[in-house]
């Protein structure tokens, strides 16, 4: 999305203070929260974080993390690419953030991040460990953890990888963190530079989280969800709903049926308004559409969130199952059904439910869509519009 660039002289090189909470996050940046809610955030104080990157590996979106970078504030925060949770903080520039922890500030282009001044501040802890392969000397504790690299004339002060603490060169001078990572502690794990970067886990989901319930898809019928238990049918009532799902987070009148044109049984020209309305539940992935006369369910739509999709960041990701022996059961017995379901980390094949001929295009124009253009599968009772790199942006589900 563009918005006009609004910038505060200062805010780089370290002109705002974040609070630091080691196993936690940093600021207003808490672990474990979804990538929406980070986007949230960073709306609120555009001022703030007026420079942000988000990055992403477009032909493979589960292969690497989700990277929401801020160049001028020297950080990044990673997402876990399938549940779209915050998984690791990076401060990668020191001089660039304040970071306040109990009553000071460490970092920052004032107050120097050396292995001293850090060990004054957070006190005494286990010996870190030496990488003699990118000379960087990593110093843990209990969800925090700094890298320092080691010029190589004082490499023998991390003989065996470990170092009397705090670390001191024999010119009297320490060492300079260049790396701080946040992450969460529950699991034990020590986390740092190169491969100790995986080691990075989103923090557990509190008892009973709604966050990435499983919707389990019952073709042409309902939709089920595992942890509240509810069953939305087709035919159901906007009260009916309202009750099960609670109040929606927007309702908005479906002004054109696009698709009607290709409809034989509806001759109504594209120009026809359509008195149809959808219900929007965007902190669970889902949109639900009722007809305009009768006010009964007459489709679902369920998102996946990939970045790269024009919907980005506007719905939460829906973790949905679709049984593909149900297809196979009630349309194509000779459909190979050994896949079992699609979700929504399914790379799209049209052999999973058997051809159903070319597909159509679907765009919101090169002006209002930077993405391009994605591609609608149709088969009965359901349709997938699919990115070009083969991911499922979005399933709609209908009774034919």
């Amino acid at each position: 999305m563009q918005r006009p660039r609004r910038r505060c002289e200062g805010t780089a090189m370290g002109a705002i203070v974040l609070d630091l909470r080691p196993g936690v996050g940093i600021g207003p940046f808490t672990l474990g929260m979804p990538i929406c809610e980070a986007f949230a955030q960073i709306e609120q104080q555009p001022n703030i974080y007026d420079v942000v990157h988000v990055k992403y590996y477009d032909e493979e979106p589960l292969k690497l993390d989700i990277v929401i970078s801020f160049p001028d504030h020297g950080f990044h925060l990673r997402f876990d690419p399938w549940s779209q949770r915050l998984r690791l903080i990076e401060i990668f520039d020191v001089k660039r953030l304040q970071m306040r922890y109990a009553t000071s500030v460490i970092g920052g282009p004032s107050t120097l991040a050396t292995f001293v001044a850090v060990y004054s501040l957070f006190g005494p802890t286990y010996p870190g460990t030496y990488d003699k392969d990118r000379g960087v000397y990593t110093l843990f504790y209990p969800g925090l953890s700094f890298a320092f690299p080691i010029p190589s004339q004082y490499t023998d002060c991390c003989r065996d990888g470990e170092a009397e603490l705090p670390l001191e060169f024999p010119d009297g001078t320490t060492p300079v963190t260049c790396r701080v990572s946040i992450y969460d502690s529950s699991t034990g794990s020590k986390v740092g530079v190169g491969s100790m970067m995986d080691k990075a886990c989103t923090p557990p989901l509190p008892a009973g989280s709604l966050y990435m319930e499983e919707v389990h898809v019952k073709l042409g019928e309902e939709l089920w969800f595992s942890i509240g238990g509810q069953h939305i049918p087709f035919g159901a009532s906007p009260q009916d709903v309202w009750t099960e799902l609670g109040r929606p987070c927007g309702i908005h009148q479906k002004q054109v049926d696009q698709m009607v044109i290709h409809s034989a049984s509806d001759p109504r020209p594209r120009t026809t308004l359509c008195g149809d309305y959808f219900y929007n539940y965007f902190t669970r992935g889902i949109d639900v559409l009722f007809d305009g006369q009768t006010h009964k369910i007459k489709k679902f739509v369920l998102h996946t969130n990939y970045p790269g999709h024009a919907d980005f960041n506007s719905y939460m990701k829906c973790n949905f199952v679709i049984h593909c022996s149900d297809f196979v059961g009630a349309y194509h017995q000779d459909v190979n059904s050994s896949k079992g379901t699609i979700t929504a980390s399914t790379k799209w094949e049209q052999e999973i439910l058997g051809d159903c001929g070319r597909a159509a295009i679907q765009t919101q124009g090169s002006t209002s869509n930077p993405f391009g253009s994605t591609f609608v599968y149709g088969y009965q009772n359901l349709a997938f519009e699919v990115m070009k790199n083969g991911y499922i942006a979005t399933v709609t589900l209908f009774q034919s």
